[in-house]
């Protein structure tokens, strides 16, 4: 069976385990040149001259372009804000937001470390990077600031005049003054301040690009990947003053999107510039090194945090502060939005206010990153879940029996009128402590203790708004030929889509999986969509391939009806065929495909069997479930070991559990990574970063984590033909509070309350000695 449920393997795999996968550093041109990108090596400065000459004479150089040159070209910034209308941010004191122009190259002011300076165009990688050597750089250098919070600050350096005090958005959710007044009749109040560090998602495939130019249609193509060529070919006809239809994008095989590359990125417009410039196709790919510095990265959010609670332990409301660094540019205001919009988790919380402020400094832009927001609301909400049952003498696991949404309330709307459809929460949890066996720890714990080694568990709910981009397009066509063709403007970055799409066409029209051919990734054939982010591929494509499924179908029986010469009404359509009721006549789907092309089909009939569904309205989702964890710390180096890991995930109605189960496990390994490893750390002096390759970025490795104990707590979607929710973000959202819930657990002896992102061995060891130390 390869229908809908089936643990089918993924197809696409078959030709990307043997090479076959075409990835953008793969796409070559006749005749082609190589662009390297001349960065800065200061975080703030005026840039006052750039001295190119020796680099133009250097042996097979091309070009050489500066910020100058783009202006003297007439070309614009490119369009780089992202908003979400349905949980807008707006400024408290109703003024309206300056998004940032982001111009591809510095033309007088640099802000960060990394911004290009000059493009060198030769005509192999080595003749570009030694002439760019060759370049000097004049500059008045400045003090630069890279913390959210520093950028506040009286007298802190600014990075643009239109942004006083750094201040890019002030928000403001809920009604504070009720919050206040709840605040003040509470019987207990727990707080936390804590730091979600910054991360950048570091895609197994690093960014790379071909622009070619065509000066008889004086028209553009782009060969790059990521999550969506709607978005480039929109943002780079408008930054080059063409129609779309002269814009022309095509995204092969991505190794790896994780919301970082649903971005139009600088280097795509200027490899589309070197090459008009040249009148040669320009390739440009990103080392690794230059990925650390130029990426978008995620997080870095400071959060301080109240819980009201009565003296039942019953939660009454949560305030909090948000200061969000949003880096140089408004890249993106999304996970600022939609964080605190589910800042109650799943639990009945009536009161609820939220500042939410996005800071700019001298780093890289931060953007939408694996749950973008959503793991940080959920980080602050579990943790103060576990700092309150210490507090107050009430037992972490009673405490959120004690206040988790019941089934019966659903649907359920918190007090930013996010609306919870459907959900088993309390059974998630329930199952994911069988998993891990919740009740055998405490004895596993003393004997550990015996041995010298410290055990922690750990678990944490969580919730997240599955919404996107609500604009999405679906084609359907089924060729005489024996094949149905699929072309969607969703864009797979190793969801599996080739598999989960054909197993759902293929049960609803009862034909061959293997029939099913999906097209994607080229605006020559996608017109519409908004790629794939925030788990809305399957979640859309099915609500609108049901649709075109049942056009199909309806137009098809009267079409088989003229075919087989009887009414419409004595037509019904199973397993891929139009049959006669009550006989044994009948007509295949193909086969009537091919009838309606014939001229004897109606006019109003003929043409090729083909619909077309579209969506502009948001239809959100709320996955949910519970993730546990089990941890061995070494006191001698403060080293932690995963010992048992469970995740019980309500994702909607399952396509494929080996495809959820493998988005599962990836999201699981990144939640763990920002956990206890990963951070981008910046010099606070010079703005420098210091985390600018593997040798400083730490990555979990597979031999790091044991074999996850999974299981899927099925509750359909409402809104959606399918019920699909989303499967692609629940383990990074879940796993970061589980992992520190469960480490400060094993450190709760030495008096440790918190320990913020990461929680690395050096970090663990300094609490053990502190601890140690005092009770001397």
């Amino acid at each position: 069976m390869n229908g809908i449920g089936a643990p089918v393997p993924r197809s696409e795999d078959n030709r990307l385990l043997k090479g076959e996968g075409i990835f953008s550093d793969d796409i070559g041109k006749p005749n082609q040149l190589y662009a390297v990108m001349v960065r800065s090596e200061y975080a703030h400065a005026v840039l006052l001259s750039i001295s190119f000459a020796k680099a133009k004479s250097m042996p097979g150089v091309v070009e050489v372009l500066s910020g100058d040159d783009w202006l003297s070209d007439g070309l614009k910034p490119m369009p780089a804000w992202g908003n979400p209308k349905d949980v807008e941010l707006k400024n408290r004191d109703g003024a309206e937001i300056f998004y940032t122009p982001l111009f591809p190259i510095v033309l007088d002011r640099i802000r960060r470390v990394g911004e290009v300076l000059a493009v060198v165009v030769a005509k192999t990688e080595a003749q570009a990077r030694d002439a760019a050597e060759t370049i000097e750089i004049n500059c008045n250098v400045l003090e630069s600031v890279t913390d959210g919070v520093s950028a506040l600050k009286s007298g802190s350096p600014q990075l643009w005049h239109e942004v006083p005090n750094n201040l890019s958005v002030d928000d403001i959710k809920g009604d504070r003054d009720e919050c206040d007044e709840i605040f003040s009749r509470a019987q207990h109040i727990i707080s936390l301040e804590t730091f979600n560090q910054r991360v950048t998602g570091v895609p197994m495939e690093p960014r790379a690009a071909v622009g070619v130019y065509d000066p008889e249609t004086d028209s553009f193509k782009l060969e790059a990947g990521g999550q969506g060529v709607i978005r480039f070919r929109n943002e780079l006809s408008t930054t080059f003053g063409v129609e779309t239809e002269r814009m022309h994008v095509v995204s092969h095989d991505v190794g790896g999107g994780y919301g970082t590359r649903n971005h139009t990125y600088p280097e795509f417009a200027l490899v589309l510039w070197a090459s008009k410039k040249t009148c040669r196709p320009v390739k440009w790919v990103c080392d690794r090194s230059e990925a650390f510095i130029s990426d978008y990265a995620g997080r870095d959010l400071v959060t301080k945090a109240e819980l009201a609670i009565n003296a039942e332990g019953k939660f009454l409301a949560l305030r909090t502060e948000n200061i969000a660094n949003l880096g140089t540019h408004t890249v993106s205001f999304v996970p600022l939005a939609r964080g605190p919009t589910v800042y109650n988790g799943v639990y009945d919380i009536a009161g609820g206010y939220a500042v939410s402020r996005g800071v700019l400094t001298n780093t890289t832009a931060t953007a939408s990153y694996r749950g973008a927001g959503r793991p940080e609301s959920m980080f602050v909400i579990e943790r103060l879940i576990d700092m309150a049952a210490r507090e107050i003498g009430i037992d972490r696991i009673d405490l959120r029996r004690l206040n988790m949404i019941p089934e019966w309330s659903l649907p359920y709307t918190n007090a930013f009128d996010v609306t919870y459809d459907s959900g088993k929460f309390s059974l998630s949890m329930e199952r994911a402590m069988q998993l891990i066996d919740w009740e055998g720890f405490s004895n596993r714990k003393i004997l550990a203790r015996k041995e010298g080694r410290l055990l922690g568990i750990g678990l944490a709910n969580y919730i997240e708004t599955a919404t996107g981009y609500p604009q999405e397009r679906a084609e359907m066509e089924i060729l005489p030929s024996g094949y149905v063709d699929l072309v969607i403007g969703t864009q797979s970055s190793g969801q599996g889509h080739e598999t989960t799409y054909a197993q759902v066409v293929s049960e609803w029209l009862g034909v061959p999986f293997e029939t099913i051919v999906l097209r994607t990734g080229d605006t020559n054939f996608v017109s519409a969509g908004s790629g794939s982010h925030s788990s809305r591929s399957m979640r859309l494509a099915g609500h609108l391939y049901r649709q075109t499924v049942d056009e199909i179908i309806a137009r098809g029986i009267e079409i088989a009806a003229i075919a087989m010469e009887v009414s419409s009404d004595d037509i019904t359509f199973s397993q891929g065929k139009f049959c006669v009721e009550g006989t044994d006549r009948a007509i295949t789907l193909f086969d009537t495909a091919g009838v309606a092309i014939d001229n004897n089909v109606p006019e109003k009939l003929r043409g090729p069997l083909k619909a077309v569904a579209e969506i502009n309205d948001s239809l959100p989702t709320y996955p949910n479930g519970c993730h546990a964890c089990e941890v061995e710390i070494d006191p001698e180096t403060g080293s932690v070991k995963i010992l048992r890991y469970s995740g019980v995930d309500d994702v909607g109605r399952i396509i494929n559990p080996l495809v959820v189960d493998g988005q599962c496990h990836g999201g699981i390994a990144q939640g763990v990574g920002q956990a206890i490893q990963e951070e981008c750390v910046y010099d606070g002096l010079t703005g420098q970063l210091l985390a600018g390759s593997f040798m400083d970025y730490g990555m979990p490795r597979a031999d790091e984590f044991p074999f996850f104990l999974l299981e899927n707590n099925e509750v359909p979607a409402t809104n959606t033909f399918l019920g699909v929710k989303g499967g692609g973000e629940g383990g990074t959202t879940a796993a970061p509070p589980a992992m520190i819930n469960a480490i400060v657990d094993a450190l709760s002896e030495f008096g440790v309350g918190h320990i913020d992102m990461p929680a690395t061995p050096q970090k663990i060891w300094s609490f053990i000695q502190n601890s140690t130390e005092k009770n001397i």
